[in-house]
């Protein structure tokens, strides 16, 4: 075992802790979170291409249900815009230009008030303030639209009234009940009550937000390289093993083979040589393995 004793040097150690660690980590967190992504991404976008081929239902049919797979489906919704209930959400694009989101509330018939997302308007004066919103038609309307999830609420940053509107940084159901002082229902999803984002062409809609690609994304790719990593790292850490392994090996081998130049005899004085036959060089001596072993971890040899 003592060929094994190397590997208790500190520098050893620390090298077997990071890369236990490194392994660890790809293992347990890195390769399980791009693997999450990929799984939430393929769901997600499997809910997207079912919507587009069913056939829409009554958003009233699905307020008592439980949520799961709701988000992206196609309802309709029969009932009549609150007046005075727009709300501005900030920090948006259209056409890579500034931009605003536009909700408003939408009570139904049965007295349940939903939030509903009008859509993208582009911001006025070089982006700075928003334009003149027109306010949503009146009297009963019939619209088509899709669930939607609650964005959450952006932290440090609360709504504010500017330019005459209300304005906020998410559109969330529950933020936006407390702005319009009007209880909303929100729609069950997987996650924050949802709300309803108007398709294209519907009473009071202005640009609708398009729906995501459906594409995977990299997250797979990622997962598994991860995966690999985490493999590797072990392999590598015993790679160097070995192969520190067979230098010390080779160097003892070395060490074995090396056999002293023996002095030459000294040549006694004559009468006919004034001075005396010069000494041949000694050889060099060979590193040996004590020294091959200082020179490379710095130190007395363990």
């Amino acid at each position: 075992m003592r060929r094994f004793t190397f590997l208790l040097r500190p520098s050893w150690v620390i090298l077997a802790v990071v890369v236990a660690g490194f392994a660890y980590l790809c293992f347990t967190v890195l390769a399980p979170w791009q693997l999450g992504k990929n799984t939430s991404t393929s769901a997600r976008n499997q809910r997207i291409a079912d919507s587009v081929h069913s056939a829409p239902v009554d958003i009233t049919s699905m307020l008592g249900g439980n949520g799961k797979d709701t988000e992206w489906r196609r309802v309709t919704a029969s009932g009549e815009y609150l007046p005075n209930s727009t709300v501005l959400v900030r920090l948006r694009h259209l056409d890579g230009q500034p931009a605003y989101t536009v909700l408003a509330g939408f009570r139904l018939g049965d007295g349940r008030t939903l939030l509903v997302d009008r859509g993208q308007i582009a911001a006025a004066n070089g982006g700075v303030h928003p334009p003149v919103v027109a306010a949503p038609p009146t009297g009963t309307q019939q619209l088509a639209a899709r669930v939607r999830a609650s964005e959450g609420i952006v932290e440090n940053r609360p709504p504010v009234t500017e330019d005459g509107y209300r304005q906020v940084y998410s559109t969330d159901t529950e933020q936006e009940s407390a702005v319009m002082a009007t209880p909303l229902t929100g729609i069950p999803t997987a996650g924050r009550g949802g709300y309803l984002q108007l398709d294209e062409g519907q009473p009071g809609a202005f640009t609708p937000d398009p729906l995501p690609q459906l594409d995977a994304g990299p997250y797979l790719s990622y997962g598994l390289q991860w995966l690999a990593f985490g493999v590797m790292a072990p392999l590598g850490l015993g790679y160097f093993v070995w192969a520190e392994i067979r230098a010390r090996r080779r160097e003892k081998a070395e060490a074995a083979q090396t056999v002293p130049t023996p002095k030459p005899e000294p040549v006694p004085a004559t009468t006919t040589s004034a001075t005396p036959d010069p000494e041949p060089p000694a050889a060099p001596a060979r590193p040996t393995n004590e020294a091959r072993l200082a020179d490379r971890y710095g130190g007395s040899r363990r």
